[in-house]
């Protein structure tokens, strides 16, 4: 016998958590274009640390303020190589991005929770990536991304705006989302909130809200 099921939704965030660690594209396109990781984590921290100010380069490329090229550019400036050359802006984010994969285990518990009958949606932060739009838009509904409504997490709007299209109160859906700012953002709204680190345990904590659902993948 299973218990009660506590959520009606499971809103999954995308690069994270729908793709293999961030962390692992990011080191891979610096060891190709040579980028200097001091360089890179010090733009970082200023554009997008919980204590950077509102209208960072960053903030608008989530917003769809700043074209791709804009950004581009002006990461570029801001970025050194190790070996002093000046950093390419042209497909600067492409590049980026270029090692980014799906994590097949993370889109399988999302199918299996959908046919047991719990809405899966999508909540981003886009960054000017392509996202995989066939077969994210078959699979999950909402879909919600940044750039495409004017919002970002971690503030308040995005998530309002994803509960009002799921039509269902905060406290029966839960998000899922490998940065801390945004599981903070979901529980301030009060949205249940699963901080991710890898299928395992997302599915783990999900089994607990979920109990119909399998604590371990059947294929493990």
């Amino acid at each position: 016998m299973t218990g009660e099921r506590l959520v009606d939704a499971v809103v999954f965030d995308y690069g994270g958590v729908l793709t293999g660690p961030v962390r692992d594209t990011i080191a891979a396109w610096m060891e190709s274009d040579g980028i200097d990781p001091e360089s890179f984590t010090r733009t970082l921290r200023a554009w997008l640390s919980r204590g950077a100010p509102d209208g960072t380069p960053i903030h608008r490329l989530e917003t769809g303020e700043l074209s791709v090229e804009e950004f581009d550019a002006l990461l570029a400036a801001e970025l050194g190589t190790v070996d002093g050359r000046p950093v390419d802006p042209n497909g600067l984010l492409g590049r980026l991005f270029a090692g980014m994969r799906p994590d097949q285990a993370m889109y399988a518990l999302a199918e299996e929770l959908r046919d047991l009958g719990v809405r899966v949606a999508l909540l981003s932060n886009s960054w000017g990536n392509a996202y995989p739009r066939e077969r994210i838009d078959a699979l999950l509904d909402p879909v919600v991304i940044s750039g495409e409504v004017g919002l970002r997490k971690p503030q308040a709007p995005i998530y309002e705006l994803t509960l009002d299209r799921l039509g269902l109160p905060a406290e029966r859906v839960v998000f899922v989302d490998d940065a801390e700012p945004n599981v903070l953002g979901a529980r301030a709204v009060g949205m249940r909130a699963v901080p991710h680190t890898d299928a395992g345990s997302t599915r783990a904590a999900l089994a607990e809200l979920v109990p119909d659902l399998p604590g371990r993948s059947p294929a493990g």
